[in-house]
């Protein structure tokens, strides 16, 4: 299976935003480091999954990576391809 092409770029949780409606969950606001000013917050669920499939969340101040990942078929290269030693 080949390898996805991705990037990583760090980030740091601002704030956990509590969902007015019990029924949704809270929100994790995470700046980017790197991104473009208007555009470096997300918000994501704040839930996820440990090593042994316990749920856990987020805390705020909280250090964090921020992982883009795509299939091989939706880039294109930029230059000409590597070479593998």
């Amino acid at each position: 299976m080949r390898k996805k092409p991705k990037t990583k770029r760090p980030g740091k949780v601002q704030k956990i935003i509590k969902s007015v409606i019990p029924e949704q969950p809270e929100k994790a606001e995470i700046a980017v480091e790197g991104a473009d000013h208007l555009y470096r917050e997300i918000r994501i669920e704040n839930r996820l999954e440990d090593e042994h499939g316990n749920e856990v969340k987020l805390k705020e101040g909280a250090d964090v990576e921020v992982v883009v990942e795509a299939d091989v078929d939706a880039t294109v290269p930029t230059s000409s391809p590597r070479k593998k030693p």
